[in-house]
């Protein structure tokens, strides 16, 4: 019975290692669900929880149906693709991916002969409504989320329409050749009147597109809907959108970056590689993070001073420390343990963890400059260090505040961005 076959799962799934679902481990029994070779999430946790699900464990049972809630509006939603922007990205290719910078407004009312408003003027964590107009950026948050959410609702009901839906979805903006995004981001956050684009556009893809190549994981389990070829041409998109990363000007300039533009870079670079059979850059990438981006970025005591000069300081200290969670997932997939890193002055995530903890928990306020605090914000990053071994995380986890559409930690333990600037 299939029953028998998942009690005997539970335990057997116990030994498995962190990381050998990516390695390529198979489920101990034919009747065992799949464990997703994912790049960021253990994919041997998803398969424990599937089969608690199947055991009747009632607290999962609560965040499956959250889960599930979530997922069904994206049922009606979409597809999207690049290629239905109102005008092209500056090339003229209709395929190129387009985004305008966030937080640039125009100085000047917009004339005949200045159509734009230029020139335009920086007001940092104040963002421009008139960046989701024409441009790619808010469908291509719509698609990341619809995706994660499809894919893991449809791993844990087994509903088809959810799995199908995904892979409409995926194909329409990557591989469907009339209507696929170009895998590169040369016109990302451009700035009217002053740049076509730009190298911190790269975040557009950094800071969510790591959560898709964890949901096309979780499709090749299996998934209704999704072939061996859209396997195959997602994966030559990964390859080709890598490449660019890796060789572009915008690619190299965004690797050089020292707040958590470089954080995120390192993250998706790690995440691409290991999902196209590059592990030893992967390693390679985690590896170096711990002096190219700990030491620097993370004082003594746990502060981030590049992200607390922000007028938006809670929110990009908590998502900073989510691309660090997010690489620290990857690096244990390759053998790199980057929590208990520690650099020079001591510094390391735990602690930088740590300083959030008494905003998070509503014990103390954050003294900080943040023009729209959200506690829950900073959950899932103290479910990670929680997670990781922290005991004054672990501590904390009872006393946080859910995020909307509630925890789901449990079904997909990995740091996401709960709370964004773009609304």
């Amino acid at each position: 019975m299939w029953g028998r076959a998942l009690a005997a799962a539970v335990c057997a799934a116990a030994l498995i290692l962190p990381g050998a679902a990516a390695s390529g481990a198979e489920p101990v029994d034919p009747g065992v669900p799949k464990a997703p070779r994912t790049v960021v999430i253990d994919g041997a946790r998803l398969q424990q929880a599937k089969v608690r699900l199947a055991l009747g464990d009632p607290g999962l049972r609560a965040a499956r149906d959250a889960l599930v809630a979530q997922a069904g509006p994206w049922l009606a939603e979409g597809p999207w693709t690049v290629v239905d922007k109102p005008r092209p990205a500056p090339s003229g290719d209709p395929h190129d991916y387009l985004s305008q910078a966030p937080y640039w407004w125009p100085s000047q009312t917009p004339t005949t002969d200045n159509p734009w408003g230029c020139p335009y003027v920086q007001r940092d964590g104040v963002r421009n409504p008139e960046v989701d107009t024409g441009t790619d950026r808010p469908e291509l948050g719509k698609l990341v989320k619809a995706v994660q959410t499809l894919t893991l609702a449809w791993y844990y009901t087994g509903e088809e329409a959810y799995a199908r839906h995904a892979a409409l979805l995926l194909r329409t903006w990557f591989t469907d050749p009339d209507t696929a995004m170009n895998p590169n981001l040369d016109h990302a956050q451009f700035i009217p009147c002053r740049y076509t684009g730009r190298a911190i556009g790269i975040i557009d893809f950094s800071q969510m597109y790591t959560s898709v190549l964890d949901a096309v994981a979780i499709l090749q389990t299996g998934a209704p809907g999704w072939t061996a070829e859209d396997a195959a041409a997602m994966r030559q998109w990964n390859s080709d959108f890598l490449d660019w990363l890796l060789t572009s000007d915008f690619g190299k300039e965004e690797a050089a970056a020292k707040n958590n533009h470089g954080t995120f870079h390192d993250m998706q670079v790690a995440a691409l590689a290991l999902a196209v059979d590059r592990p030893a850059l992967a390693r390679q990438v985690v590896l170096d993070a711990a002096a190219k981006r700990i030491d620097p970025q993370i004082a003594a005591d746990g502060a981030q001073p590049g992200e607390l000069s922000r007028t938006r300081s809670w929110h990009y200290s908590s998502f900073n420390l989510m691309a660090f969670a997010r690489l620290a997932d990857i690096g244990r997939h390759v053998g790199v343990d980057l929590w208990r890193y520690e650099g020079p002055q001591g510094q390391s995530l735990f602690d930088a963890v740590d300083y959030l903890l008494p905003a998070a928990t509503g014990a103390a306020p954050w003294t900080h400059p943040e023009l729209d605090f959200h506690a829950y914000a900073a959950t899932d990053v103290i479910h990670a260090a929680a997670d990781a071994g922290d005991p004054a995380a672990r501590a904390a986890v009872p006393l946080l505040q859910a995020p909307p559409g509630g925890d789901l930690w449990a079904l997909r333990p990995a740091a996401e961005q709960l709370y964004s600037t773009a609304g």
